[in-house]
């Protein structure tokens, strides 16, 4: 009989390396919000991957960048905390680098004073000639021992399985953590805050982003007068400034409205069942340095 393999993954890289889209086609679900945009991911989420003969739990870290706030500080140290509670870390980089740029060295750091086994992934090879690749390659195969290097396009979903097939090597045995139908850590309250900002992101310029959290005031299920189950969500998006707050509204409250109704449909999917969304934006000066607001990116 074959023995279960179980442990924990730290997936940990730049910021717009692709993280995001790499955990959500491991786990065929969506559990990361993706965007083009830096700082998508605030917190450590967790993904399970779920087979007759493992249990993968990966948590895709925040993506290290130069920290200008406490929120910032805070993403970073996450990142880097979960590399003395994992297995194995998965380091993603992006083919179209040339050399080892200042983030990816700041991680390759972090990497060798854990001395823990390490996957390097190559993403985006598909915008890159082999030869490139090939270089590259030997740049990173000189400076770590890594367990293996994968080539893989997150988008196309290309170099997957390889992935799933070397964590399963490198794994112990172990147990179950979670049960067989869990595929992420976080409850669907958190979830829909992540859809919510996820289509913000998406829908803003670039300077409002990094400013805006969201946070669910109201998560309720009722029934309908036809007896059919829905729930009432009340969402705030907080922002730093009165500007950024006429931005996310937008003319005659367009932008807001269309936020709005992606997000409800995206959460009705992950529900399964009806919605009725409310959402509102307010200004909250200098959140990112407040403590309380803080505290909820750190890792739990």
């Amino acid at each position: 009989m074959e023995k279960f393999k179980s442990g924990f993954v730290s997936l940990v890289g730049r910021t717009n390396v692709g993280k995001s889209t790499l955990l959500n086609a491991l786990v065929k679900e969506k559990v990361a919000i993706t965007a083009n945009k830096v700082q998508t991911t605030r917190t450590a989420i967790k993904a399970i991957l779920n087979d007759d003969n493992y249990q993968i739990i990966i948590t895709d870290t925040p993506g290290i960048h130069k920290p200008r706030t406490k929120l910032g500080e805070t993403m970073i140290n996450t990142a880097f905390t979960m590399f003395s509670e994992v297995d194995v870390i998965m380091f993603l980089i992006e083919a179209t680098s040339n050399e080892i740029g200042r983030g990816d060295r700041r991680i390759l750091d972090k990497i060798k004073e854990s001395n823990k086994p390490c996957i390097l992934i190559i993403n985006k090879i598909d915008l890159v000639r082999k030869d490139k690749l090939l270089k590259l390659i030997d740049i990173y195969k000189n400076e770590y021992n890594f367990e293996a290097v994968i080539l893989i396009s997150a988008i196309k979903e290309d170099g997957i399985q390889e992935i799933i097939d070397e964590l399963v090597k490198i794994l112990p045995e172990g147990p179950k953590y979670y049960a067989d139908d869990e595929y992420t850590d976080q409850t669907v309250r958190q979830m829909a805050e992540e859809i919510i900002r996820e289509k913000a992101l998406k829908f803003l310029n670039d300077e409002v982003p990094h400013g805006i959290y969201v946070e669910i005031e109201k998560f309720k299920e009722r029934k309908t007068t036809k007896k059919e189950p829905i729930y009432d969500i009340d969402a705030i998006i907080y922002c730093l400034r009165e500007s950024h707050k006429g931005i996310i509204i937008g003319k005659g409250g367009n932008l807001l409205k269309k936020i709005a109704t992606y997000s409800r449909k995206d959460i009705e999917e992950m529900l399964d069942t009806k919605v009725n969304l409310k959402v509102w934006v307010k200004v909250k000066e200098d959140w990112q340095e407040k403590e309380n607001i803080v505290n909820k990116f750190k890792l739990k």
